[in-house]
């Protein structure tokens, strides 16, 4: 038998010896027990043995070094597998036929050796021996992969439980599984109403189309029916969809769902079968950590619909504004990107008994609260400029308002009251970006007003009154639009300022530009209201 023997399960012994009738000695009593042998005749070969079988994927169990090589000790050799990360684990046992006291075996084991053979031995020694440090490393690669598995599935859960909408979820879910097992991995998130979001570890450019998702879906739904907890099952091949794992290809699929303690929002986890053992804890806990992060999720993403429900049915349609004499009027309004954001912008045009009155508010925070009273203040102002419209005395009225409904909410709002005959525009502030004018010459510059948010009860000073000739424009936006996390909201206004100087003439163009430059994938709502006298 020579050393390629290649029984299965047997432990591949290296044989590192310069004397061919010790190696072969050796070899022979490992043979007997059922190991393979490689024998190799110094440490330089050794070393270039240890490369080739690592670039093969398959490393001996464990080295038997004698200590007297005739290019480096054994010793040496031990330090120089330690230093190399791929071969740091592979025990070694030092042999030596020379006298051994203990200073031998301290130095053994100071470079890493893991046990220490006096030869000539019996071999019932030598085979324990082997057996010993085999048992000890695989242990120690246990541990070891057992804090690696710990380690990824802690980072895992940390991302699921920042995600901020399902798809978020379901995506930060795939990548965590994946790396816990080396393989793809695809993670389904059904909602209450039967809607389902989808991430992927891989490309979603290379994922499988709408019916593969819908099958895969139904099939969840029928394995999920009726239970609760966490549950692990294998899908043969031909019922489970081709195309999650490899393009085009078709395999068994391990499904690990998971549920809240109610039964509801099921999560699937599906790695290929043939990767996954069927007891990984890891992913187990992985899928019951995602199940617990989506009910909230689907909580928020409920309240946002009956936020924008509410936001949409209060505001004006953009498409539909009221026709006000002598103004030209443009609006622009647009929901925020994240699902769980749920803002409290808004925007009015009315007409009073001293001219048109506009403006463009934001409730503070991001909640079903928020927009609730966005809607109590818009109609507010409805009510209170049928009286006056004029812009100080509606401010007060309405930070009145706020502090007895509700003390503990503040908002922004810019309010402009405009004659179009005279083209006299008066304007308060409470706590918003002021408006934009752009004159026909093309100079471009915010209004000089300031005033303390609503609902402070602060004083507040009287509106700043400006002129707009024909050809005017008068821009209000909130900050949606423009606030980036990160930069400083002076940097943003000029930016915005900037590219309203560059935009073509028009309200619609100058709102289109506008949005083109600054509202993708926007954190907050945005709302845009443009004017102009004639």
């Amino acid at each position: 038998m020579d050393g390629n023997d290649e029984r299965p399960g047997a432990t591949t012994v290296m044989v590192v010896d310069d004397v061919a009738a010790n190696r072969y000695a050796m070899g022979a009593v490992l043979r007997r027990a059922g190991h393979r042998v490689v024998p190799v005749a110094s440490g330089g070969e050794a070393l270039v043995e240890l490369e080739a079988r690592l670039r093969g994927g398959a490393l001996p169990d464990v080295a038997l070094v004698d200590v007297g090589l005739p290019d480096m000790s054994g010793f040496e050799l031990c330090r120089r597998v330690r230093a190399r990360p791929s071969t740091a684990d592979l025990p070694v046992v030092h042999f030596s036929a020379a006298a051994v006291g203990p200073g031998d075996r301290c130095m053994g084991l100071d470079a890493g050796g893991d046990a220490y053979l006096s030869v000539p031995a019996e071999p019932e020694e030598i085979q324990a021996v082997v057996r010993a440090a085999v048992r000890g490393a695989r242990r120690r690669g246990g541990f070891e992969l057992l804090a690696q598995r710990l380690t990824l599935l802690s980072e895992a859960i940390v991302t699921v439980q920042a995600a901020r909408c399902p798809r978020e979820l379901a995506d930060a879910a795939a990548e965590g599984a994946a790396r816990i097992t080396g393989t793809d991995a695809v993670v389904f998130v059904l909602g209450p109403n039967g809607e389902m979001d989808s991430g992927t570890s891989r490309s979603r450019l290379a994922m499988p189309d709408a019916s593969a998702h819908e099958a895969a879906a139904r099939l969840i739904t029928r394995i999920a029916e009726g239970r609760t907890g966490v549950h692990s099952t294998v899908v043969p091949a031909p019922l489970w969809p081709a195309g999650f794992f490899r393009s085009g290809r078709q395999d068994d699929a391990r499904l690990v769902l998971a549920f809240t303690q109610e039964g509801r929002t099921p999560v699937c986890v599906a790695t290929p079968a043939r990767r996954t053992p069927l007891d990984d804890v890891s992913v187990l806990r992985l899928a019951q950590a995602t199940a617990f992060a989506a009910e909230p999720l689907f909580m928020y993403r409920a309240e946002r619909h009956i936020a924008l429900t509410l936001q949409r049915s209060f505001l004006p349609d953009p498409r539909r504004l009221p026709r006000l004499p002598g103004v030209d009027l443009v609006v622009r309004y647009v929901p925020a990107s994240r699902e769980t954001e749920i803002g409290g912008d808004f925007y009015a045009a009315l007409r009073t008994p001293s001219g048109i009155l506009t403006a463009v508010g934001d409730v503070v925070g991001h909640s079903l609260e928020a927009a609730t009273v966005m809607v109590e203040i818009r109609h507010a102002l409805r009510a209170y400029c049928v009286e006056d419209g004029d812009p100080r005395v509606l401010a007060v009225r309405l930070d009145r308002m706020l502090q007895h409904y509700h003390p503990d909410v503040t908002a922004t709002v810019c309010l402009v009251l405009a004659d179009p005959a005279s083209g006299s525009v008066r304007i308060a502030n409470a706590g918003h970006i002021p408006p934009l004018l752009l004159r026909e010459d093309g100079d471009c510059a915010y209004v000089k007003v300031r005033g303390p948010l609503l609902g402070l009860g602060l004083d507040r000073p009287e509106p700043t009154e400006v002129t707009l000739a024909a050809g005017d424009r008068l821009l209000m936006v909130t900050d949606g639009l423009i606030e980036t996390r990160g930069v400083d909201l002076a940097v943003s206004m000029d930016q915005l300022r900037t590219a309203a100087s560059a935009a073509p003439a028009g309200l619609d163009s100058l709102c289109d530009t506008l949005l083109g430059c600054f509202g993708h994938e926007r954190e907050d709502d945005i709302a845009m209201l443009a004017l102009r006298l004639g």
